[in-house]
Parts: structure tokens; C-alpha cells; sequence
């Protein structure tokens, strides 16, 4: 899964935007078609300590209100309960991608290529 927001940061960046409370967020968004409702996550995103999670995840939340709620009978309420996930600062990941983080790094020092 793609990160976005850490593309111009060293290693040493992330650390300290981490100490400063940064933190890796998941917005979700639904698209109904009728009779079908698909619910997603978007990619990570990181955001720094002095930005707000849920201006960064507006455009998953006016999707999801825009097209979301079409769907019989789960359109609505995964639409509900995407903007409510959303307006709140989304899903906090940023300890499951320090994880897989330390994971890859860990691979890397026994296996080196």
C-alpha cells in the first residue's frame, strides 16, 4: 500500500514528525451503484503534528456523500459510517505501518541483497 506524504522526508524526519505526534491515517469512502455498495480504504497518509486528519480526508468524505449512499440497503448506512470515521481523523495505522516497517527493515539486515 502506497504512503503518501513522506515522499521528500529522510528516515530522521519521519522520527522526529513521529515524536511530534505525526501518525499514519486510513480514510474510507463508498461508491454505490444500486444494488451494489463498495466500501474502501484509501492509501495511507501521513500526517504531521500541525495538520489536520480530517481536512485531509474531505475529498473520501464528499465522495462517500456524493455517491455512497445510492446503494440498497447498505449504501447508506457504510456512507454513515465512512463520514463518521472520517470527520473523526480516520483510522489511526501508524502502529501497524511502524511495524511492518521495522519487519522490513529487520529482513533486510539478515538477508542482505
Amino acid at each position: 500500500m502506497k504512503i503518501i506524504g513522506t515522499e521528500n522526508m529522510g528516515s530522521m524526519e519521519l522520527q522526529m514528525e513521529l515524536q511530534k505526534g505525526g501518525k499514519f491515517i486510513m480514510y474510507e469512502y463508498v461508491i454505490s451503484l444500486l444494488v451494489i455498495t463498495f466500501k474502501r480504504n484509501s492509501n495511507i497518509y501521513f500526517v504531521k503534528a500541525d495538520e489536520s486528519a480530517v481536512v485531509k480526508g474531505l475529498p473520501f468524505t464528499l465522495l462517500s456523500g456524493l455517491v455512497g449512499w445510492w446503494g440498497i440497503p447498505w449504501g447508506i448506512i457504510y456512507t454513515i459510517q465512512a463520514i463518521f470515521t472520517n470527520l473523526s481523523g480516520g483510522k489511526d495505522v501508524t502502529t501497524d505501518v511502524l511495524s511492518a516497517i521495522r519487519a522490513r527493515q529487520s529482513a533486510q539486515n539478515v538477508n542482505p541483497a
